[in-house]
Formats: C-alpha cells, structure tokens, sequence
C-alpha cells in the first residue's frame, strides 16, 4: 500500500506558478513511479506528468511541455509539480498517483495508488 497527500493548490492569475507537493507514505518511496494528473469539470482525468524512480525518466503531456516540471526527493518520499505560466485552462483537480513499476505509464487505470487531489484555479 501506499498512501499519497497532495498539497500546494490554489487561486493564481494567469502567468503565475504553483507548486504542488504529493507526500507518500507505505512501500518503499524510491521504487514508485509517480505521476500528476488532473481532472477539469466534466472532462475525463488526464495524464499531465510522471517521474520514473530513479528520476531519469519524466515524460509530460504536449500542453505543459515547457511549463510544467515533476521532479522527486526521495529522502523526504516526496514528489513536487512545479507548474509556471500557468493558463486558465490549467484549471483543474490535480491529483498525484503512485505505481510500483520500472515502467513509466501515462494511463491512469495503470495507477493503483491515489491522492484526494488538489484544486487549482487559474484565472484570466
């Protein structure tokens, strides 16, 4: 089992950044994949960014390539979406997942572990 806790969400005008920080607690930390994703009313969740164990490895979606970067600290078993230039259309419930894997996905029914999530508000 592993246990995740999103915090850093929030209200920002457009331009400005937030950074989102996921705490995990249970299985080793280190050996998790984990991944950002985010849901915006009535649209399906959607994948926005994932960070092997190693850290080696983090692919994004094509919409915050450039904006967006997920990084890790192990030794605080935490994982961070540091998102700058932020759009209107950012706007959503971000949640962290976590999957014990050497596999780096961007499915999220491929993540069996799920934070409650985080709101972030972007306005124009």
């Amino acid at each position: 089992q592993v246990q995740l806790v999103e915090a850093g969400g929030g209200k920002v005008q457009a331009g400005g950044s937030l950074r989102l920080s996921c705490a995990a607690s249970g299985r080793t930390f280190s050996s998790v994949i984990m991944g950002w994703f985010r849901q915006a009313p009535g649209k399906e969740r959607e994948f926005v960014a994932a960070i092997s164990s190693s850290g080696g490895n983090t692919p994004y979606a094509d919409s915050v390539k450039g904006r967006f970067t997920i990084s890790r600290d192990n030794a605080k078993n935490t994982a961070y979406l540091q998102m700058n230039s932020l759009k209107p259309e950012d706007t959503a419930v971000y949640y962290c997942a976590a999957r014990q894997s050497i596999v780096v996905v961007t499915t999220p029914e491929l993540y069996p572990y799920w934070g409650q999530g985080t709101q972030v508000t972007v306005s124009s």
